[in-house]
This record gives structure tokens, C-alpha cells and sequence, in this order.
């Protein structure tokens, strides 16, 4: 199990812990790691039936305890943020965990509270651009996607919600991965708790990993205008978490210009596409 957490302050908010098959059990506080190169594996199927327990309560009714919906006013300025990371593209500073995705990441979305007042079929798509820059390594370097990664499948809305607590903590997992908006500990803008199966002299296998944007605290858009104040762009922080499914970690000091830099930043679309060192990062796994 993993938590892994983006911040308004750039801390350090990781922690893994592993239980091996033989019962010994391991944790992780530390974010400099060198990568794992190891590929080998196979998928296995979830069999765990998802059951709500009490800290499984939607926090956030459909509507509510969100943020307004996005004005359509003013060009988006994602193409003058790129342009303001030319480092990006010669960053190569990455860190991975133990963990890799061997088939298909199929997920949900939760039928509670969403970022930037986004409706359902919105949050869908968006979401699905964050996850496919890190499946399809999207970038502005000119770098090729070479990285050997299965698509990321959305299933459906689900009245289940991201088993996450409010201290940003990871509650007992329910075989869904969901994507939501709820309350998390201030400070926090998202938080992604990720589960694995350990698979001795590989990564190990994911089983499940849920995602959820703090709309308690922070507000978030979808359209990053040159009159945008105090948000957060929900494609950056979502393509940063896309990343921690995927087996990156956060990296921190003078990498602000990568996708996986453990600090959100109000009003950037930097996030949206990944530097040199995000797209190593994922070789390295797949």
C-alpha cells in the first residue's frame, strides 16, 4: 500500500508499505530511489467484492462543496505556460516505486463532489486526458512514447468513493478504483492511495488505486485563463497522480518544470504534459 500526496508547500508526503508473502513487513519513508528496471509479470484478476464499510459514506452529495463551474471567459494559456519550461525537456531527474500496472487500469468515478464544478461526463474526460499523457507519454521534447504501458479503462459512475479519509490517510480498499472530490488534510491539494500484490523479484503488481482532489480547501478549473487566481488546473494534478499509479514518485527541490515535482502550482499547466525526466521515469518501469 501507498499514499502519495501533492501539496501547496512542496513537503514530502509519501509513504509505502509492503507486506511480503512470507508475512515480513517493510516501510518506505524516503523519496530518492534509484529506478527499478525490472518488466517481467503478469496481471492477475481482482477478486475482492466491493463492500462499503463506514468510512466508505460520500462526503459530498452531487453538487455540492465544489467548486463553481468554470467561466468559459478568456484564452487558455497552456501554450505560454509550456513555453515558460524550456528546462522540462532536459530535466532527466526521476524517482519510481515498487509498483507497476500489468494489465488494463480500469476505473471509476465517484458520485459525489468533483473539481472545478465539473459534471460527470466532463470529469470523465478529463480525467482520461490525465491519465492517457502518462499511458501515451504526452510531451513537448519531442521524445517518442516507447513506454510499453496497457490503457487505462474507464468502467463507469459508481456510488462508491476514493478510500481516502480526511487526514489524507488510505482507509480499507473496496476493489473499485475511484476518482472523486471530498476533503482532505489542508495542505493537500490530491491524494492517491495505490494497493499491490507483491510479486517477489519484480514490481509489484497493482491492485487498486483511488484518487481524490481536495475541493474542501482549494478550488480548481479546467481552463487556466490569464485571469485565473488561486486554483489549481485539474489536468496538472491529475496527470501528477495519473503518475503515481503508475509507479512514479514525487521528486522535489529544483524540479518545479516536471510533471511528477511534488508541489502543485496555482494557475500552471506545466503538469499537463511530461519533462525528460517523467518520461524516464516510466521507461524505466514498462
Amino acid at each position: 500500500m501507498s499514499v502519495d500526496s501533492i501539496t501547496t508547500d512542496g513537503e514530502t508526503h509519501g509513504f509505502t508499505m509492503e507486506v511480503d508473502a512470507d508475512g515480513i513487513v517493510s516501510y518506505d519513508l524516503t523519496e530518492a530511489e534509484s529506478a527499478d528496471s525490472s518488466v517481467a509479470g503478469s496481471d492477475a484478476a481482482d477478486s475482492l467484492t466491493p463492500t462499503t464499510t463506514a468510512g466508505d459514506v460520500t462526503l459530498e452529495a452531487d453538487g455540492t462543496d465544489g467548486d463553481a463551474t468554470d467561466s468559459s471567459e478568456g484564452a487558455e494559456v497552456a501554450e505560454v505556460d509550456a513555453a515558460a519550461a524550456p528546462g522540462a525537456c532536459s530535466d532527466g531527474t526521476y524517482a519510481t516505486k515498487d509498483q507497476k500496472e500489468y494489465g488494463t487500469y480500469n476505473w471509476y468515478i465517484g458520485d459525489g463532489g468533483l473539481p472545478a464544478g465539473m459534471s460527470h461526463d466532463d470529469a470523465k474526460w478529463v480525467f482520461y486526458d490525465a491519465l492517457d499523457a502518462i499511458t501515451q507519454s504526452y510531451n513537448n521534447c519531442g521524445y517518442s512514447d516507447q513506454v510499453d504501458v496497457n490503457k487505462a479503462n474507464y468502467l463507469s459512475k459508481t456510488s462508491y468513493e476514493a478510500d481516502i479519509n480526511t487526514s489524507s490517510q488510505c482507509t480499507d480498499r473496496d476493489g473499485l478504483s475511484t476518482w472523486d472530490g471530498g476533503n482532505l488534510k489542508n495542505g493537500v491539494v490530491a491524494t492517491t492511495c495505490s494497493w499491490t500484490w507483491p510479486t517477489p523479484g519484480v514490481k509489484n503488481d497493482l491492485r487498486e488505486a483511488d484518487v481524490r482532489f481536495n475541493i474542501h480547501d482549494y478550488d480548481f478549473t479546467n481552463r487556466v485563463t490569464s485571469s485565473c487566481s488561486n486554483k489549481y488546473d485539474v489536468r496538472s494534478v491529475g496527470t501528477h497522480e495519473a503518475g503515481h499509479i503508475f509507479g512514479l514518485k514525487d521528486i522535489y527541490g529544483s524540479h518545479s518544470n516536471l510533471t511528477m515535482y511534488g508541489n502543485s502550482i496555482e494557475c500552471s499547466t506545466r503538469a499537463r504534459t511530461l519533462g525528460k525526466g517523467d518520461v524516464l521515469g516510466l521507461r524505466s518501469i514498462y
